[in-house]
């Protein structure tokens, strides 16, 4: 068992008030401290916003009148900007194409201090783009252009040293799935072995269209239409299937930790040997999820291997995405606002 809990954030006058805000500040600074490797799918997040103030007389779409353009790592990219904007120390790996928009990506990683160390560029592959059309704070379109590509033994064995070679200074690793073809089973094992070697903790953010065995991390981090296709069960909003889900998630794949993001829900924390642990949503204002879940799995994991207990890191984690859902775009959050939520909710 890798994961322990070294001390707790207190919930629930002033002594408490201040009891509290003390653990939080160590609970942050423990989380600062952390060395986390992101391993995934890499994508370049291409926003384009603009204003909407006539139909085409082409078709009966929208005409949007740019205003702006933004770009940020996306994907397994940007759980890691989720962390670095944190100040952890984070390095992602993955592969990324020796073209202009794969250069953007490694550019903006460094700008966010990420280590771009065990990325491999490969000449035959084109970085994934995901292209956002927002005008008025509503997404009108989103263009994908998107290569499923997995690694070859000779490419999956130039990658390992390079993990390797950072293993000892690691904190966790957080495996991020979305499906393109890097994650793989081979992959998986090789990873779960060499980290074994260390105890390093191992998250996970699983694909139910990659479904995999999981044996051998720590955390699984599903969410509940997820969480119900991996067990090949059509989907459920009853609390009592959930449970049931859970639990069997748990057994099936032996870890140690589930947790299952509910959307407005917020999220359930499933353990062996004991009741699930339901944390309530935490957003105030909802003005875009893309990228909450990414926001969840990377606190949790850092909160986890930082030694807070488990309930608190769930909150952790639920409170910073409820920072993130209330900003436009694949944002992340600064210490300030996660502090900020925790008195809001008081």
């Amino acid at each position: 068992m890798r994961i322990t809990a070294g001390f707790i954030i207190i919930f629930a006058t002033k002594d408490e008030n201040d009891m509290k805000q003390k653990s939080l500040e160590k609970a942050i600074i423990a989380i600062r401290k952390q060395h986390i490797l992101v391993l995934g799918d890499l994508m370049l997040d291409k926003f384009i916003y603009g204003n909407v103030q006539r139909i085409s007389p082409e078709a009966p779409v929208p005409v949007v009148q740019v205003t702006s353009e933004q770009a940020y790592p996306g994907g397994a990219a940007n759980v890691a900007r989720n962390l670095s904007d944190f100040s952890a120390r984070v390095t992602v790996s993955g592969i990324l194409g020796n073209d202009n928009n794969g250069a953007i990506v490694k550019e903006k990683l460094h700008q966010s201090n990420i280590s771009t160390s065990c990325i491999l560029e490969l000449p035959d592959f084109s970085t994934i783009v995901k292209t956002r059309i927002i005008a008025r704070h509503q997404q009108v379109v989103r263009v994908d252009r998107e290569q499923r590509r997995s690694l070859t033994r000779f490419e999956k064995y130039q990658l390992l040293p390079l993990i390797r070679s950072i293993l000892p200074d690691l904190s966790a690793i957080i495996i991020e799935d979305y499906g393109k073809g890097f994650i793989s089973q081979s992959l998986i094992n090789s990873i779960v072995d060499l980290a074994g070697q260390y105890r390093i903790l191992i998250s996970v953010d699983p694909n139910p269209q990659n479904p995999l065995k999981w044996q051998g991390v720590d955390i699984v981090k599903p969410n509940r239409n997820e969480a119900f296709a991996a067990l090949g069960r059509p989907y459920s909003e009853t609390h009592e299937d959930l449970i049931k889900a859970g639990q069997e998630l748990l057994d099936r794949w032996k870890i140690s930790h589930l947790l299952i993001t509910l959307g407005e829900e917020g999220m359930a924390l499933f353990r062996p040997g004991t009741d699930p642990y339901f944390s309530p949503t935490r957003a105030q204002e909802v003005f875009d999820v893309s990228g909450a879940g990414d926001t969840v799995i990377a606190f949790f994991t850092a909160a986890m291997a930082a030694g807070i207990a488990a309930e608190q890191s769930a909150e952790i984690a639920n409170h910073a995405a409820g920072v993130v859902v209330g900003k436009l775009g694949t944002a992340t959050l600064s210490a300030d606002e996660l502090k900020k939520s925790f008195e809001d909710h008081e």
